[in-house]
């Protein structure tokens, strides 16, 4: 599948692994960067969504989306797991579900560039889980360097999760993120604690990038 995807926000807070363990499956190690654990919470919008060989769909190939992950590793390979997706897309949610077997929630959400700031909400249809943000990049582009935090973060090249008790990962493939520094007033943020996630109490940890374009393969069963 390939995707394109536009004005991402990264927004990280620091959490224990006490806290985190429970809520993770345990076939999972969870990551850390110098003994501790991330989680990130990640509005983008996302165009030019089509199956390998085959035309974009009018209408289902564009659209919103927010994601809350965490950072684990299987059989020594760093990846993402996932504790909620919200899309704006019901078709897709639909075929997430079924075939990659993530949590994902249909939701009512917006995207829009208000001269280089982007205005964010996102409504869970069931369910009180929210987000609401303006944010921005602040810096020039640059590449993360390998031993540095925000590569840690964000150059994560699989998803896993989970269904009967085996544990499947999906590859993806696209160039080093362009990141920036970025500056962000989020005015409602519930989709972290709808999973039960308590992050700490502080300024949240923020990266943007513009535009990255996405190859994603389909799920393997890895036991």
């Amino acid at each position: 599948m390939k995707q394109t995807w536009h004005d991402l926000l990264f927004a990280h807070w620091p959490i224990s692994s006490d806290a985190l363990r429970p809520l993770v499956p345990d076939q999972l190690h969870l990551d850390t960067f110098e003994s501790q654990c991330w989680i990130g919470v990640v509005p983008f919008w996302m165009s030019g969504v089509q199956a390998r060989g085959l035309p974009a769909i009018p209408g289902l190939s564009r659209f919103p989306e927010l994601n809350v992950r965490t950072y684990v590793t299987y059989q020594d390979k760093p990846g993402v797991y996932f504790f909620s997706l919200d899309a704006a897309n019901l078709p897709a949610v639909w075929a997430a579900r079924t075939f990659y077997h993530l949590p994902y929630f249909h939701a009512e959400m917006s995207s829009r560039d208000d001269n280089g700031i982007i205005r964010y909400s996102s409504r869970r249809h069931r369910g009180q889980a929210g987000f609401e943000a303006s944010y921005q990049g602040v810096s020039s582009v640059c590449r993360s360097d390998k031993r540095t935090l925000e590569h840690f973060l964000t150059e994560r090249y699989c998803l896993y999760t989970t269904h009967d008790l085996h544990v499947y990962r999906g590859d993806i493939h696209h160039l080093p993120w362009p990141l920036q520094n970025a500056e962000a007033e989020i005015r409602r943020n519930t989709v972290a604690a709808a999973a039960q996630i308590a992050p700490q109490d502080c300024c949240p940890l923020l990266h943007f990038a513009k535009r990255l374009e996405v190859l994603i393969w389909p799920l393997r069963r890895l036991d």
